[in-house]
């Protein structure tokens, strides 16, 4: 009898590991299933940044808008002095303003022009490249 208890506890006791196995195996699939998951998720989120990329680099070249040009002052002394700048490519003072417009050089009249350079170069028509020196911006 001894043989056939020890038979009997020997399968009892494989049945016993055939669970257990049975139990982790069927562990692992469920981790297969969540690591496929967690695998197709990054694939997709790949493939989304490919075409994302792809479909920036088809796009055309597309610059900034250029910036809306300054505004003159209507007044028409405002107009003269431009042409004065732009019948020339150096910077000029107030007075070489003055004299290019065939004005009277008189302090006043270089005072009052130096006003309008100011004020021309305050709202980005001219840049003031140095202290009472004007000139037209760089494109």
């Amino acid at each position: 009898m001894s043989a056939e208890m020890t038979l009997g506890a020997v399968l009892v006791r494989l049945e016993e590991r055939e669970r257990e196995i049975a139990a982790e195996a069927e562990a692992l699939r469920q981790k297969i299933t969540e690591f496929s998951a967690l695998l197709d998720g990054l694939d997709k989120a790949a493939e989304e940044v490919r075409v994302t990329r792809k479909t920036l680099l088809d796009l055309p070249d597309q610059q900034q808008p250029a910036p809306p040009a300054p505004e003159l002052p209507d007044h028409p002394a405002y107009q003269q002095i431009m042409t004065a700048f732009t019948a020339t490519t150096t910077p000029l003072r107030a007075r070489a303003v003055c004299e290019a417009l065939d004005m009277e050089v008189t302090a006043n009249s270089v005072n009052n022009t130096r006003l309008k350079l100011k004020r021309l170069a305050g709202r980005g028509v001219l840049v003031e490249a140095e202290q009472g020196l004007f000139a037209l911006p760089k494109p």
